[in-house]
């Protein structure tokens, strides 16, 4: 199974709107350590340019990436970024 990742409309709209994002920019998702506990990473997302992207996914006007060096945390799942009230989550499928 090749590995995705989808933005849907919902956290497009959330993303744009209330978190500034501009069209053509291009967002970086990225793993970071939050904690020692039984979920030591979480995803994040930041402005930035891609150096080695493995997965690029174009959710007009946006595009998201994750770098080679991040693509270990999806153990060949795919990604999606979802909208769940006000928060942004990330579902791996």
């Amino acid at each position: 199974m090749e590995v995705e990742l989808v933005v849907t409309p919902s956290a497009l709209s959330c993303i744009k709107n209330e978190w500034g994002f501009e069209d053509g920019e291009m967002i970086r998702v990225f793993v970071r350590y939050v904690s020692g506990a039984e979920t030591p990473f979480a995803f994040g997302i930041t402005r930035d340019t891609p150096i080695d992207a493995a997965v690029t996914t174009t959710a007009e006007p946006l595009t998201f990436y994750m770098e080679s060096k991040d693509i270990w945390f999806l153990n060949g799942r795919s990604l999606k970024i979802d909208r769940l009230g006000e928060n942004i989550i990330f579902i791996m499928t």
